[in-house]
């Protein structure tokens, strides 16, 4: 029997594209998850999902499971909207702190969608920059922040959004160019163009220099745009988020190289006072900020 968790299951299958993935996107083990596709498969007597190397692709019958897993999530998720408006849980406010500059642009679309479900619920960014920001969670002057973890906090919790790669950017006739990926020892001697952050915010610094004693000299913009600027005229080098950087890159404004073998990943979160992680809207605004990301962000991983 076709249930709501295979949907979810297919649905997540034929977001990401990967069985472990889908697998931490539902909080399931990989054999949970595969023994939901088994069960899927002997069910209708048709194959779901296909392998390509270490990615799969959904069959027709695939297919036709994740269309009919968005028509019910979404009538599901509008039909919880319509019954906290019934209980009255549908007013309040949702004031969003950003830690990570960077996720503005994608911010937008996801607080339009937002307004357009509920239109009850007043938005708000919460301006200028926080040393501490979970503290104002705690004191109640924000209801969500976005960016790391930041380790336990009593009465907190983190949403988990995705995991993303940092790029390090340079101006595209930079001699490291020539190079496929960077190390630490390649940021050598050169000016490092950050937000105005501290360092241990930083994840080239705390994850990559520091390690390796490397101290660069820093200059700061708020915009990223600006830093881009800065970047193309020779300023020194950034590392960004590569969900930023697809236009400018493309349009060969500047050029991104992995850093290290393996890349440098950090992880996103959503970060709620625990009283409020089941109100309503708020459970909406996760729901919607995950699907908004994955829909809109390219290389960014579910983050169990």
């Amino acid at each position: 029997m076709l249930e709501l968790r295979h949907l979810r299951t297919i649905s997540a299958l034929h977001e990401t594209g990967s069985v472990s993935r889908a697998a931490r996107r539902v909080h399931l083990t990989q054999s949970a998850l595969s023994h939901q596709i088994r069960v899927l498969q002997a069910y209708y007597g048709l194959p779901m999902i296909q392998r390509r190397g270490q990615s799969i692709e959904l069959t027709d019958a695939g297919r036709q499971l994740a269309a009919l897993a968005g028509k019910v999530l979404e009538e599901i998720q509008e039909t919880e909207r319509d019954i906290a408006r019934l209980s009255q849980q549908a007013c309040g406010s949702l004031r969003i702190v950003l830690e990570c500059h960077t996720c503005f642009d994608w911010l937008m679309p996801l607080m339009d969608a937002f307004r357009r479900n509920w239109p009850e619920v007043e938005l708000d960014l919460v301006s200028g920059f926080h040393a501490d920001p979970l503290k104002l969670l705690e004191d109640g002057s924000a209801d969500v922040v976005i960016g790391s973890e930041h380790g336990s906090r009593r009465d907190i919790v983190h949403h988990p959004l995705f995991r993303f790669e940092i790029l390090a950017v340079l101006a595209p006739e930079h001699p490291l160019g020539a190079k496929r990926s960077l190390h630490a020892a390649d940021f050598a001697d050169t000016t490092l163009i950050t937000y105005p952050v501290p360092e241990d915010r930083i994840d080239l610094i705390s994850k990559v220099l520091k390690p390796a004693g490397i101290r660069l000299p820093r200059r700061t913009a708020e915009l990223t745009v600006a830093i881009l600027q800065l970047v193309a005229s020779r300023r020194g080098i950034a590392a960004l988020p590569s969900w930023g950087l697809k236009n400018y890159v493309e349009h060969d404004y500047v050029i991104a190289r992995r850093i290290g073998t393996s890349g440098l990943w950090s992880d996103l979160y959503a970060s709620t006072p625990s009283k409020t992680s089941t109100c309503p809207y708020m459970r909406d605004f996760l729901s919607t900020a995950r699907s908004t990301c994955f829909a809109t962000l390219e290389g960014i991983v579910p983050l169990k």
